[in-house]
């Protein structure tokens, strides 16, 4: 007796889509204000964002066709980290960067623990527009990662230390990682 083997009609590829989304993209496919999306710069049909980064955010953003793959990394219960390279206002201190680390009280509860370290400037594409620097007053840069994913969150843990944000880039969601990855550009995996 045969074995029965599925036809290859039925069986839909698995797709996985790391891009390098710009400043000022909406993490959509589709605006009704016409603003830059994702299908400005993605030609590949059928996959969506496993997460979010807002409009004036930037780096990677993990697209993806499975509804496991996509809910299992957007999900907070799954708690899977990700980095942020994050230019705030001020020379930030240790005192700080261990305040980020314990957890911030914000307005919808506390923040749970994070990563936060200093780091020098990375080697980054310019952003259009520029950041708006004020001239008597540095900027720090940090790494910041975290486990759950509120809306703005980083934003607002930097502001609650008292270094706003100026630059808010995530570099790794899990595993995967913006490393050869030009701004605007997206790679298949």
């Amino acid at each position: 007796m045969a074995k029965h083997r599925p036809s290859n009609k039925n069986i839909s590829k698995q797709k996985v889509v790391l891009f390098n989304k710009p400043f000022n993209v909406l993490c959509q496919f589709t605006d009704a204000e016409q603003r830059p999306t994702l299908k400005n710069f993605i030609d590949i049909t059928d996959i969506y964002a496993a997460g979010r980064l807002d409009r004036d955010s930037e780096g990677l953003l993990v697209l993806t066709n499975n509804g496991k793959l996509q809910h299992k990394l957007a999900d907070p219960k799954h708690k899977t980290s990700k980095t942020y390279w994050v230019q705030v206002e001020g020379q930030i201190n240790q005192e700080k960067l261990q305040q980020l680390e314990k957890g911030v009280e914000l307005k919808d509860g506390m923040t749970l623990p994070a990563k936060a370290t200093l780091i020098d400037e990375p080697e980054l594409w310019p952003r259009n527009p520029p950041v708006r620097f004020r001239q008597h007053i540095p900027t720090s840069w940090i790494s910041l990662t975290l486990t759950e994913g509120r809306n703005r969150q980083v934003r607002r843990m930097t502001a609650h230390v008292g270094h706003p944000t100026l630059r808010l880039i995530r570099y790794r969601v899990g595993n995967w990682t913006l490393d050869g990855i030009a701004s605007g550009e997206y790679i298949e995996i």
